[in-house]
């Protein structure tokens, strides 16, 4: 069951992708897809292009899928390291629902860097510097985005 609902929504994803975002994959692994997200305009990391799996566990849909940014990133809601966790409350296990979609997770994924939400944040003084040092926050993920993300795209 598995498989048909991760093609079908690939299918989906791929006829009406996010905004901003790209996927590719392997005919010999559609549950690992490679995200390539393009920094939201108006955001702290325009002009950067951020690299992404998307795992599916084998009970897909009901377990959610694992999302890591491979790409560093200076963001509140993401681990500050080679890990690339991310905490977005849709894919806690509490949350996840089987009728969600993965393309809700990508948009999701792409409005946390429009919109961090530094009150769930796995990096507590980047989440700190955000509400109290809007600047300082600002400079950071720029710096960021013109180190690591301005390379080019896995496929």
């Amino acid at each position: 069951m598995a498989s048909k609902r991760i093609i079908k929504e690939l299918g989906e994803c791929q006829s009406s992708p996010p905004p901003d975002i790209t996927i590719s994959y392997s005919e010999a692994d559609i549950h690992k897809w490679n995200i390539a997200l393009v920094g939201p305009e108006g955001s702290a990391y325009q002009g950067g292009t951020f690299n992404l799996t998307l795992s599916l566990p084998p009970d897909y849909p009901f377990k959610a899928p694992v999302v890591n940014f491979t790409t560093r990133i200076y963001h509140p809601n993401i681990t500050n390291d080679s890990m690339g966790n991310i905490c977005l409350s849709i894919l806690k296990a509490e949350n996840w629902k089987p009728a969600s979609r993965i393309k809700g997770v990508l948009e999701a994924v792409r409005n946390l860097l429009i919109e961090p939400q530094p009150d769930d944040p796995l990096e507590a003084r980047i989440a700190d510097e955000y509400k109290n040092d809007r600047a300082s926050f600002e400079k950071n993920a720029k710096q960021y985005v013109d180190r690591y993300a301005k390379g080019e795209v896995k496929k």
